[in-house]
């Protein structure tokens, strides 16, 4: 793509206390083999080096711009405060948590698969996501060399549960026309808003895809990931999802099946969670979040899942004292 041609890609990064890895992320956008980007960094009051850092690219680049909230906001309201700041001449929009980085062709490689067609309104690709001594890549499965699959099949294969190649906002492009089409891209205030956006773009676009690992995800303690995978959030979003879009990509029968098979899953989880003694607050979490998504908590529903828990574990001793004995080796 010649330089007048490359159509103006709005990069974004809310963060909150980024200092430790914001250098890293900000040089990955500096870095990339293509050009036409502006990069607008939205610092939610952090309480350390952010903003220094922030204001310091700034200055060395006009492409730049630092906003600085008034006050503090919450992580998806943040998101949704700097989706409202992309560029008015942007053609795409691309997210870069502040804890994760770009490979240098990313921005390249995602528009020209957006390029590729107009009905394309999301773009994804592979992602590595690490830490210490794990690692792995994310948002593998399309065959290759699958390139632009329709919404209704993604979305589709997504609520079934027989793919997962929609992943987090570092490793997605969108079309910055379905960000403006409200005023709260992410639509819900769940920490994986980021997936229910995925799906209202499903509604009216197709889906492009690269093989390629474009990004990578910081794996790390204060990770907003961890936080969720700790509450168990997962399950009760997948419900939630399903509830508000299955309608408009499953039959009927279809739905009511998924939503069986994610509540045995759910209930099963919270079992897991009870034979380990869960505080109080986390039961709150799932009696709130499952009032909101339609499915009041169960009592007699925990009750018998927690039954064939510990069923298990009594018939599997031996799996259950390795376990055991990996829980307190990872202490």
């Amino acid at each position: 793509m010649s330089a007048y041609k490359e159509p103006l890609v709005s990069v974004l990064t809310p963060v909150y206390n980024g200092e430790s890895y914001l250098k890293e992320c900000i040089e990955s956008v500096f870095a990339q083999t293509y050009s036409h980007w502006d990069y607008t960094i939205v610092n939610n009051c952090s309480t350390d080096g952010t903003l220094e850092i922030a204001e310091e690219y700034a200055r060395k680049d006009q492409r730049v711009r630092v906003h600085n909230n008034e006050s503090f906001v919450d992580i998806i309201s943040n998101h949704n405060r700097a989706f409202r700041l992309i560029s008015p001449d942007s053609k795409y929009c691309k997210i870069v948590s502040a804890d994760d980085w770009l490979f240098p062709e990313c921005l390249t490689r995602m528009v020209q698969a957006a390029e590729t067609s107009p009905s394309i309104g999301l773009v994804g690709s592979y992602q590595l996501s690490g830490g210490g001594d794990k690692w792995y890549v994310r948002t593998h499965g399309l065959p290759y060399p699958s390139a632009v699959i329709s919404g209704r099949e993604i979305a589709r294969a997504h609520l079934l549960g027989t793919l997962d190649v929609l992943g987090n906002p570092t490793s997605s492009l969108y079309r910055s026309d379905l960000v403006w089409r409200t005023d709260s891209f992410y639509p819900n205030s769940t920490a994986e808003a980021d997936l229910s956006a995925c799906f209202e773009c499903l509604r009216v676009a197709d889906f492009g895809f690269v093989h390629q690992v474009l990004s990578h995800e910081r794996l790390h303690p204060g990770q907003i990931t961890n936080t969720s995978k700790n509450l168990c959030a997962y399950c009760a979003s997948k419900i939630g999802d399903l509830r508000t879009y299955g309608p408009s990509f499953l039959e009927p029968d279809e739905q009511e099946r998924r939503v069986n098979e994610l509540m045995r899953e759910y209930y099963a989880r919270l079992a897991l969670y009870a034979v380990h003694f869960r505080g109080g607050s986390f039961w709150a979490y799932h009696r709130k979040r499952l009032e909101e998504i339609g499915y009041p908590f169960s009592g007699v529903r925990l009750a018998k899942a927690i039954s064939a828990k510990v069923l298990d574990l009594l018939l599997n001793p031996k799996e259950t004292s390795e376990k055991f004995l990996g829980r307190l080796v990872a202490r």
